[in-house]
């Protein structure tokens, strides 16, 4: 059989023009997402520039002084006089966050997989709604519980811990006084961050792969070995997600700090001591009583802490791409 060289060349198709239609309400869902997101974004960069107008005389007349030094003296008002740093009161949030967080991780690890994968139905329900029902309590809640109950039990806790790890320097006392310390106030927001972490963890294991578990017991592999070659994999990044947010709320937490820590300006690393602070609680202490130039210096230790809250943001974000790059 053979073709024609005469034959006349196939006609090439005309390129077509994809359009995207979209319908009135999709228009308005985009530009209303768009203006929140928009907004947002805006509201964070005013609060930012306020709190850098109020406190810029603050951070010219110190420096670097401000954030490395630990003194906090207005004497009578002018700048010449007085001394500003926030020092002891950063590290004493950075380690108030702490303690909540490495007390909260085996909780929320634990607590996320126990309600996803061996709660019955019914009861995951109540559960999942109690653990809404937590994240909504005012902190001041959690702050007079603190007080009253958890302060004496925990003073017990810390004596026995200083008792028998009292060699090790962060565990060490100068003085044998156990309440109102950073120990305290570490388990007061890990039972906060709590809620918080726990939902964002259990809803990303929720979506793990549902064919790659059954093909787990397919092979053999118990419940908890799906779990463990599955799951834990694939939620990592919303594991460290969670606990992450959660420490952005630990450290910028106010009232339930206030309660259950002494305010002390001085650098101290032992966190059963009765001695600490946080920039949120020196706020919330100094405000309603500073001068116009002591309320500058709050403004300026506002800042401080807001960027540190951005760090760590910015640090969650780029952990949890990682770690979803490895996942896939």
């Amino acid at each position: 059989m053979s073709v024609a060289l005469d034959s006349p060349p196939l006609a090439v198709p005309e390129k077509r023009e994809i359009v995207d239609h979209r319908s009135l309400g999709d228009r308005i869902f985009r530009k209303g997402v768009t203006a929140g997101a928009l907004t947002a974004f805006v509201v964070l960069s005013l609060i930012a520039a306020l709190l850098f107008f109020r406190g810029f005389q603050i951070f010219r007349a110190f420096g670097l002084d401000f954030i490395t030094t630990s003194r906090w003296e207005d004497v009578d008002g002018t700048v010449e006089n007085a001394q500003f740093g926030v020092a002891a009161m950063l590290l004493g949030s950075i380690i108030v966050a702490t303690i909540a967080m490495v007390v909260a991780f085996p909780f929320v690890i634990s607590s996320a997989l126990f309600l996803e994968f061996y709660v019955p139905g019914r009861i995951k329900a109540v559960l999942v709604s109690i653990l809404d029902l937590m994240a909504a309590i005012p902190s001041i809640i959690y702050g007079l519980w603190g007080y009253l109950v958890l302060m004496p039990l925990a003073a017990g806790w810390a004596a026995s811990i200083n008792k028998y790890l009292g060699w090790i320097p962060i565990f060490s006392v100068d003085f044998d006084n156990f309440e109102a310390s950073p120990f305290v106030s570490g388990l007061v927001l890990a039972l906060m961050i709590l809620p918080i972490a726990m939902s964002v963890t259990r809803e990303v294991y929720s979506r793990a792969p549902l064919d790659q578990i059954q093909a787990a017991y397919a092979l053999g592999g118990s419940r908890w070995g799906a779990i463990r070659a599955v799951v834990i994999p694939f939620g990592r990044s919303g594991l460290v997600g969670g606990m992450l947010l959660g420490m952005g709320r630990a450290l910028g937490e106010t009232v339930a700090v206030l309660l259950t820590l002494n305010l002390v300006f001085e650098v101290k690393f032992q966190i059963l001591a009765s001695a600490g602070g946080s920039v949120a609680s020196l706020i919330a202490s100094r405000f309603g009583e500073a001068t116009p130039l002591e309320l500058k210096a709050l403004m300026a230790a506002g800042l401080v802490l807001f960027l540190l809250t951005l760090v760590v943001n910015f640090g969650a974000s780029s952990i949890v791409s990682r770690a979803e790059r490895r996942v896939k």
